[in-house]
């Protein structure tokens, strides 16, 4: 009698995987996933390890900002033409190249750590010089993934990209807390090399056909004006790019402090830092699966003015907490928020943008999104210095609600009804 209600609940289910995990039907995809979700764990492992050296090392929340610029100050610099390199070469290439380099990176910084030879000067050489790499790396994987799963399936790809990132932002740094104390930090950058492996395996793997998709055929300078001069033509996509500027600059610097939330606010060692950014990538993780259940809301810049307001709410609540376990589930919210903004944004981007002027695109979203982090990392890192770590966060939230309520909101909400 009541079957028929049964086989409808079950077949409901089954569309709602089909739809959520709709990109995995493409077997590229599936190993490209594979091999970074386990080479961002790596990554992640070694992001709490760096913060915690430098932090302990220097005891200033001002280097702690600097080290952030020197890995983002390249992107700011050179994504530009990281862009355009992944509109003239062709993807898989370019990323062997830079996750190979990435690897090497992390080993020779380990090997410093482990020889007791590292310096904060050290430090700073080594983040110039990923921070680089990346220039390249991260406007070129997000353009790759069109050449993956096509457009009908790209919106799931990359809210599976943002799950992905997630879970191993939610895996690494409790890895990363328990690892530094039972082993110390060196061992985490050695982690993070062994975790390219995977990476680069799965993009040997990969098949493509022999004509891979390359756009251009002038040089260099004329891709980038070319680049440069649809974006003025294009107010939707300069809107969305834009829209991550301020969140990057007085937002996402909360990250940076997190040692000294760990260590002098709620008074923990390594093992509350990893236990604090694991909360985050909980509530990132949520945050992506949730979007990518709903690849098909119409309302999209609801999403986006909602992600904004929660996420300045939920971190200047972080800010005035003093107890761990409050601060965690704040945490989540944070991480909820900023994955709903972010992954909305990118998303809009992505099914906007021609498909020849992907990688240019994507390298000024890139620009605003991570090369923008050394203006936010020095100003926050001065605050803190100045004023303490939980005004420096609550300041930069204030910063974030305004923008969100009288910049993007008027625009985003009219676009979303259209």
């Amino acid at each position: 009698m009541h079957a028929p209600a049964q086989e409808s609940e079950a077949a409901g289910r089954q569309s709602l995987l089909a739809t959520t995990f709709s990109a995995f039907k493409h077997r590229n995809y599936r190993l490209f996933w594979a091999g970074q979700f386990i080479s961002l764990i790596g990554s992640w492992v070694q992001t709490v390890a760096h913060g915690w050296l430098v932090y302990d090392l220097t005891r200033s929340p001002t280097k702690l900002g600097i080290v952030s610029a020197a890995g983002s100050v390249p992107i700011l610099l050179f994504s530009l033409l990281g862009g355009v390199a992944a509109d003239r070469i062709q993807k898989r290439t370019i990323l062997l190249w830079t996750q190979s380099l990435l690897a090497l990176l992390a080993l020779a910084l380990g090997l410093l750590v482990a020889t007791h030879r590292v310096r904060y000067e050290h430090i700073l050489l080594v983040a110039f010089l990923t921070g680089t790499v990346n220039a390249v790396d991260i406007p070129t994987r997000q353009a790759f993934v069109v050449e993956m799963v096509g457009k009908s399936d790209l919106m799931n790809a990359i809210a599976l990209n943002s799950a992905m990132f997630n879970s191993a932002r939610l895996l690494g740094p409790v890895l990363a807390g328990l690892t530094i104390s039972a082993f110390g930090v060196a061992p985490c950058y050695f982690i993070n090399a062994l975790s390219f492996v995977a990476v680069l395996i799965g993009l040997v793997m990969m098949e493509f056909q022999p004509n891979e998709h390359i756009s251009s055929k002038g040089s260099a300078w004329e891709d980038l004006v070319a680049g440069i001069r649809y974006l003025r033509h294009s107010p939707n996509i300069l809107m969305l790019i834009g829209g991550v500027a301020v969140p990057s600059v007085f937002g996402a610097p909360y990250a940076m402090l997190m040692p000294v939330f760990a260590r002098d606010v709620l008074h923990g060692g390594p093992n509350v830092l990893g236990l604090l950014m694991s909360a985050t990538g909980v509530g990132a993780l949520m945050g992506a699966l949730t979007l990518s259940a709903l690849s098909e809301y119409p309302k999209r810049g609801h999403l986006l003015v909602g992600g904004g307001l929660l996420f300045a709410a939920f971190l200047i609540l972080f800010s005035m907490s003093r107890w761990l376990p409050l601060s965690l589930l704040l945490l989540v919210g944070v991480g909820w928020a900023m994955i709903t903004y972010n992954a909305t944004t990118n998303t809009l981007v992505q099914t906007t943008v021609s498909d020849e002027l992907r990688g240019r695109v994507m390298a000024v979203y890139s620009l605003m999104f991570i090369g923008l982090t050394p203006l936010g990392s020095l100003q926050a890192g001065a605050v803190a210095g100045r004023y303490g770590a939980p005004f420096a966060v609550a300041a930069g939230a204030v910063v974030c609600a305004l923008f969100a309520l009288f910049v993007v909101s008027p625009r985003a909400l009219r676009w979303s009804t259209a």
